[in-house]
C-alpha cells in the first residue's frame, strides 16, 4: 500500500510517499525556519503564507521521486508535465494522509484542504493523522528491527512533551504531559536568552559541546524529577537560567560561561526526560521505548537514554535525525498502522488535537 503523507502543522511543509508504512519512496520537506529566526520563534502568518507557495511543488516533487524509485511506466521527467504526474498518482497512490492537528490553525488548514482536494480529484481514501502519533511512528520507518508492544513513547517537540503507553497499534494511553513549557520551547527561549539563533535546540547543543576543559560549573534544578507522576515542567528551569544570567552579567559576554550554562541546561532537561521515561517503562513492564519529535535529534538525549535503558534491559528506538523533525513520511507511516479513513469532505483541522 502506497500512501502520500502531507505535513503542515508548523513551519515545515512536507510530502512523502511511503510503501507499507516502512519503505520511504520519497520524502520532501520545505522549511521557512530562516524567516522566523529574527523573531526567535515561528510567526504563524509567515509560516502559512510560505506554505501556500510551496505545498503543490513539494507534493509534485514527492510524487516524481517516488515514480522514479518504482520505475513506473510513466516517464515523469520534470514538474512541467502536470498531466503525467496526475496520471501516475491516480494509478499508484492508494490513499492520502494528512496531519490535521495539533498545530497552527493557518498551517493546518493549508495541508488539510489540499489533501481533501487531491483525495476528491484522484478518488482516493483520506486518512486524518494526529501529528503527535506521526512522531511516534517515525520509529517504524525502517526495514530492520521494529519496536515491540507494550511500549513507552516519549514525544519531545517544540510544542509538546508527552509520555504515552502503547499496548498495540492505535492504542494510546497518555501518562503525562508538560504542565507549562514544552521541551523545544524551553530550548528556544534559553537559546534566545543566551544570544543564540533559532531553532534553539541545535544551537544549544553546539554551544554545549565546547564546554570540555572548562574548570567551572553552574548548577540548575531538575524540575519534577522526583515526582511520582509522569508530568513535566520546564518553565521553572527556564526561569532559573534567567535568574542566573541576571545575577552574573558577564555570562552573556563570555562564550565560555555561556557554553557552561548551555551544557548544564541541556543536561538538566535530558536528566528529567530520561528518568521519567525509564520509570514509566519499568512501571508498565515495557521492553521497548520509542522517542519522537524534533528534540529526539539531540545527541545527549540519544546517548543517555540508550545507556540507561541498556543497563535495565530495555531497547530504545530513535528515528533518524531527518525523520525526527516534522515530515510527511511519518504521517504516511502512521496512517498505514492506524488506518482511520474519514469522509473526504468532513475532515477538519483541529489545532488542539491531543491523545
Amino acid at each position: 500500500m502506497k500512501i502520500l503523507g502531507i505535513e503542515t502543522t508548523c513551519d515545515e511543509t512536507g510530502a512523502a510517499v511511503v510503501k507499507d508504512g516502512r519503505l520511504v519512496l520519497s520524502n520532501i520537506t520545505a522549511s521557512s525556519a530562516n524567516l522566523h529566526e529574527k523573531y526567535g520563534g515561528v510567526v504563524p502568518e509567515v509560516a502559512a503564507r510560505e506554505q501556500i507557495k510551496v505545498i503543490i511543488p513539494v507534493i509534485e516533487e514527492a510524487l516524481i521521486k517516488a515514480s522514479q524509485i518504482l520505475n513506473s511506466k510513466h516517464e515523469i521527467l520534470n514538474k512541467s508535465q502536470k498531466s503525467k504526474i496526475q496520471n501516475w498518482a491516480k494509478e499508484n497512490i492508494d490513499a492520502i494522509a494528512v496531519s490535521h492537528g495539533p498545530g497552527l490553525i493557518g498551517s493546518l488548514l493549508i495541508g488539510v484542504e489540499t489533501a481533501k482536494a487531491f483525495a476528491l480529484v484522484w478518488e482516493k481514501p483520506l486518512i486524518g493523522v494526529n501529528h503527535l502519533v506521526g512522531h511516534i511512528y517515525a520509529n517504524w520507518i525502517s526495514l530492520d528491527n521494529r519496536p515491540r508492544f507494550p511500549l513507552i513513547a516519549l514525544i519531545v517537540s517544540g510544542g509538546h512533551t508527552d509520555l504515552v503507553l502503547m499496548r498495540g497499534h492505535g492504542d494510546f494511553k497518555l501518562l503525562g504531559s508538560t504542565l507549562d513549557d514544552a521541551t523545544g520551547e524551553a530550548f528556544d527561549k534559553v537559546a534566545k536568552l543566551l544570544g543564540l539563533g533559532y531553532p534553539g535546540g541545535p544551537e544549544i547543543e553546539k554551544l554545549a559541546s565546547r564546554v570540555q576543559g572548562l574548570g567551572f560549573r553552574f548548577k540548575l534544578p531538575r524540575p519534577m524529577i522526583g515526582s511520582k507522576d509522569f508530568n513535566f515542567s520546564f518553565s521553572g528551569l527556564k526561569t532559573a537560567v534567567v535568574n542566573l544570567v541576571h545575577s552574573d552579567e558577564t555570562i552573556v559576554h563570555s562564550k565560555e560561561k555561556r557554553a557552561v550554562v548551555a551544557d548544564e541546561f541541556q543536561k538538566a532537561v535530558v536528566d528529567v526526560l530520561v528518568k521519567k521515561t525509564i520509570d514509566a517503562a519499568q512501571k508498565f513492564e515495557c521492553q521497548s521505548i520509542v522517542v519522537g519529535g524534533g528534540v529526539a535529534a539531540n545527541t545527549l538525549l540519544r546517548s543517555q537514554m540508550a545507556d540507561v535503558a541498556t543497563r535495565i534491559g530495555r531497547k530504545v528506538f530513535f528515528p533518524s535525525k531527518v525523520l525526527a523533525v516534522d515530515n510527511g513520511a511519518m504521517i504516511a507511516a502512521a496512517a498505514f498502522f492506524v488506518n482511520r479513513k474519514v469522509d473526504r469532505l468532513k475532515l477538519q483541522a483541529d489545532p488542539g488535537l491531543h491523545f
